[in-house]
């Protein structure tokens, strides 16, 4: 299994130019801790996403770090001119040497699509088109298209990924009845939920490869995230987590609860009952270390994106954290390859 990090860049009080020199810090860490990847969300409008242009800190992100993997999760693809994100993409995995990851998919939030004027019934179609789009400019040197969103004739493409045919690509998912597109093309795949509803994941995800014939050995990364803080003891590391964690799902909750919207996620809003339904991996080393193994076997991921800077979590705790996942639970999972 390996351990990567996931980060909306939510509000953390600091003024905005230290939190992006102190996430880029935390980035630094992870990178010498041999963390796989960074995943960064995309939001607009909104304190849960101070990073609305992910490409932006991405490159900045991509000269801080020599082999940490770097990505949106996700692009919101509805939100972009086809021909401008397959730039976007082209000029970031050659700035990052081939590290890119690239996380696809329509936008979770109707009140964030309606500030760009997409209609949210229109959104899954936009993302279909764009996918495709991006699929065939990844590889060609001329692209033409003509669809119901967007029509263009002879473009030339100059600029492709410094991995082909393209990086790779990521989803967020939480439910196994998406999972065949996902599966067909190979796709990495995250949710949030429990490590229950992530194993009903997994398993079909699973079972889709195998039915096509595909080796085990081949199979994509199927990660779940957590909230994760690990300090001297339980107390301490629960102390930390409670006003960071209350700080975070205000900030993801600011926009539905303005505009009077049910929001589309379903995390607990505040952090005991969350740390309850299990999507907190808060404690000591001990306590983490248990809750983890009991989760990763229960969820059967091979992922663990690990949620270490949020809400106005000191920059020390969150190093903390990655120190010792590097040396006290990496080792009970990593195992070298080559």
């Amino acid at each position: 299994m390996r351990f990567g990090l996931f980060d909306h860049m939510d509000r953390s009080g600091e003024d905005t130019a230290v939190q992006y020199e102190n996430r880029l810090q935390i980035l630094e860490a992870c990178d010498r801790a041999g963390f796989y990847g960074y995943h960064l969300a995309e939001h607009h409008g909104t304190p849960l996403g101070l990073a609305p242009s992910p490409s932006v800190f991405l490159a900045a992100a991509a000269q801080r770090t020599r082999s940490l993997r770097l990505g949106a999760l996700v692009f919101t693809l509805s939100l972009y001119h086809p021909l401008r994100i397959l730039d976007e993409i082209c000029m970031l995995d050659h700035l990052s040497k081939g590290r890119l990851d690239v996380g696809i998919g329509r936008g979770i939030s109707p009140i964030e699509l309606g500030f760009f004027d997409v209609d949210p019934a229109d959104a899954p179609d936009i993302f279909q088109e764009v996918t495709e789009i991006l699929f065939r400019g990844f590889t060609c040197d001329v692209l033409s298209h003509r669809g119901k969103h967007y029509s263009f004739e002879n473009v030339p493409i100059p600029l492709h990924p410094l991995q082909q045919p393209m990086p790779p690509l990521w989803y967020g998912l939480g439910r196994p009845e998406s999972l065949d597109w996902v599966a067909e093309r190979g796709i990495n795949i995250i949710g949030n939920g429990p490590a229950a509803m992530a194993r009903k994941v997994t398993d079909r995800y699973r079972s889709i490869w195998q039915a096509s014939g595909r080796s085990d050995h081949t199979l994509p990364m199927m990660g779940m995230s957590r909230h994760m803080i690990i300090a001297e003891t339980d107390a301490e590391a629960r102390a930390l987590a409670r006003p960071a964690y209350q700080q975070w799902i205000d900030n993801l909750l600011l926009l539905w609860r303005q505009h009077n919207v049910k929001p589309t996620t379903n995390f607990p809003e505040d952090f005991e009952a969350a740390d309850a339904a299990g999507v907190c991996l808060v404690g000591s080393l001990a306590t983490v270390r248990d809750k983890l193994r009991a989760q990763v076997s229960e969820a059967g991921v091979n992922y663990l994106l690990c949620r270490v800077a949020f809400g106005n979590l000191p920059k020390d705790a969150s190093l903390r954290t990655i120190e010792l996942v590097r040396r006290e639970i990496m080792p009970m999972y990593y195992i070298p390859t080559g």
